[in-house]
This record gives structure tokens, sequence and C-alpha cells, in this order.
């Protein structure tokens, strides 16, 4: 059976509720560095539409730079031990850094990309998170977050399951149905 014919979504959070937070945190992202530059480090692949977006909307100057952290076990649900590529080649010491990424969950991922990116003795270093679950056993908390939501599995807008529904348009929440399906 096709993981599409399955697949039953509902809207969560729309494109206008988006771009209407993105907005609002370049706003707030142009008075916290005062047209200094900023070095996006965005985690792919889950946060390359808030960071594509987030560019358009910020008139600092900004150098993007990427690196992958993966942390999916088996079947894409269960974590794994997290893996950190990329850092190794960033020059970021003295430098602004903005760490992007998609969800903050457990809050492991990126407690411990924020260390390892700490090491590399930047001049400040903050964090965006498109989405928060709330369910961090961490002290450590995302500087900006654009929204909170409830503990479900949630695809779109870079977010996916599988490696799939990275490119819907908003937010939307797998039904159980779907997921037990799978």
């Amino acid at each position: 059976m096709s993981i599409y014919s399955t697949l039953e979504l509902e809207l969560l959070i729309s494109m206008d509720e988006i771009q209407d937070k993105i907005a609002k945190v370049a706003v707030q992202l142009e008075a916290d560095y005062k047209d200094q530059e900023v070095v996006i480090v965005m985690i792919m692949k889950g946060a390359i539409c808030l960071v594509a977006d987030l560019i358009r909307e910020i008139s600092l100057p900004c150098v993007v730079e990427s690196i992958q952290a993966s942390s999916y076990g088996a079947h894409g649900k269960i974590r794994g031990n997290l893996q950190i590529k990329g850092i190794e080649s960033l020059n970021l010491f003295s430098k602004n850094v903005l760490l992007v990424d998609d969800i903050f969950d457990s809050g492991n991922t990126l407690f411990q990309v924020h260390q390892a990116l700490a090491k590399k003795k930047p001049k400040s270093l903050r964090s965006l998170v498109l989405l928060s679950k709330g369910a961090s056993h961490l002290d450590y908390q995302p500087d900006y977050l654009l929204f909170s939501i409830k503990n479900r599995f949630v695809v779109g807008y870079g977010l996916d399951y599988k490696e799939y529904y990275r490119g819907l348009k908003g937010i939307y929440l797998f039904k159980e149905t779907a997921l037990s399906l799978q």
C-alpha cells in the first residue's frame, strides 16, 4: 500500500500564519543584532524552508551555512544516537551565530548542536526554532520560537516523515490512522 494512498492530513498551521510569525521574528532579529552580520547555521534538512523564508525577510547582512544532525533510529520514529556532520568545517570564531532548526521536541539535538557550536567561540550564539512540543527535559530552551504545539506528529514546511512531505505549504498533523497504517 502506498504511503500517499493512506495519508490523512489535517492543516495545523497555514502558510499565512508561518509568514506572519517569520515577519515578526525578523523584526526582533534586526533589533537584537542591530545591523551586525549574522551567520545562520541551519540544521538540514528540516530547517530549509524556514531559513529560505527568513533570509528573504531580514535585512541583516547574513551568511548561510548548513550542518546535518540525525538521530532517527528504526523506521524513522525511534530516536537513535545523534550524529552531527559539518560543524568541523565552520569558521565561527568571533561571529554572531543564529542556529536554526525545525522542531524542538526532546531538545537533545538543538542542545548538542548548540554545545558543539559554542566550542567554535562565536561572538554570540542564539537559536531559533519553528516548532516546540514543550517536552524538553533540559534546562536549555531556544531563544526564538515561532510556534508551540501539542506533542503530535507533524509534516510539511521542511518537516518530514521518512523524507517525504517536506514541501507541503503549511504544517499538517498526521492523523493517527495514517501513522498506524505505516
